[in-house]
């Protein structure tokens, strides 16, 4: 039982997007609702982004740079608090956590993407210039 989970936390930590469309799918089967299910599929993988982002930093440079990830998280959140108590005067933790959060899915989506496309090309140029 432990290998089935840790070969399918395998495959949606190295394929996270397989997990969003799993987690929408499934919620969307609940819901019936397209819009409430994209937000809690979004909600609910970004820890996987994250995670993603961590091992496709250290497949290609060797090292982990997880300190720089948690770093970032803790700029965008004081970014976040700071904008939300200057346009409403008042800090309401959930509102903020809420945008945190997505954000953080939209920077480490994007991150994602890049990452993978780099490594796909760092790997073709590594391989045909040593053959």
């Amino acid at each position: 039982m432990s290998t089935i989970l840790s070969a399918l936390l395998t495959v949606f930590f190295t394929l996270p997007f397989l997990g969003s469309i799993l987690v929408f799918f499934i919620i969307k089967l609940i819901t019936k609702k397209s819009r409430k299910s994209l937000h809690k599929a979004v909600d609910y993988t970004t820890l996987l982004y994250i995670i993603s982002v961590h091992f496709l930093i250290v497949t290609i440079w060797g090292k982990s740079f997880f300190w720089l990830i948690i770093l970032l998280m803790i700029f965008i959140a004081m970014v976040f608090v700071f904008v939300h108590w200057k346009v409403k005067e008042e800090i309401i933790l959930k509102k903020v956590f809420k945008g945190f959060w997505r954000f953080n899915f939209i920077v480490f989506f994007l991150a994602y993407i890049t990452l993978t496309l780099y490594g796909i090309i760092h790997g073709a140029v590594i391989f045909t210039f040593s053959a």
